[in-house]
């Protein structure tokens, strides 16, 4: 951990915007059974105060290898990093951890710290307890152009509330 800063959530000071819909990010679980860590590129997320604590929310569709992990697990984490890593990133996004050793692919390396295991190489990790999940559901949507636009294939995210309770800064 000496290469990281523990800092609290409200020091923050990234534009979420460009962290998540830009620049990416990965969604780290660990399998609370059999100890397996997989790791999923994401560009939807939304970090915010809910419930008088601050929160982000992870978006994973059911069919990707992360979900039935990060369905299992209490935490999530939240990976950054800087530009030289987009094609990790690319490949975490585009190669299934059920067929693939995305670490040995990618040449990052885990870090574990009490319930969160994330990237040595990241620049930034949030460390997420999760508070709610529940699927996007069909009917429950005012614009209803999103969901030809976004789920044609008719398969909604699931959506994981987290308190944020640990940020690990490089």
């Amino acid at each position: 951990m000496t290469r990281f800063t523990k800092i609290s959530p409200y020091e923050l000071k990234d534009n979420m915007f460009e962290s998540i819909g830009r620049e990416w990010m990965l969604i780290g679980a660990q399998d609370p059974e059999t100890g397996r860590f997989n790791m999923m590129t994401a560009s939807w997320g939304c970090m915010g105060i809910l419930w008088n604590k601050p929160i982000a929310i992870a978006y994973i569709r059911p069919q990707r290898f992360t979900f039935s992990i990060a369905d299992k697990a209490k935490t999530y984490t939240l990976s950054f990093f800087t530009p030289e890593y987009k094609d990790a990133l690319h490949l975490c996004g585009k190669v299934s951890g059920r067929d693939h050793d995305k670490l040995a692919e990618t040449g990052l390396t885990l870090f574990e710290d009490g319930d969160y295991t994330a990237f040595k190489e990241a620049r930034l990790v949030l460390g997420c307890k999760k508070l709610y999940a529940d699927f996007i559901r069909p009917e429950a949507f005012i614009d209803t152009s999103v969901i030809d636009a976004a789920y044609p294939q008719r398969d909604f995210h699931k959506f994981f509330i987290a308190e944020i309770t640990d940020v690990y800064r490089r």
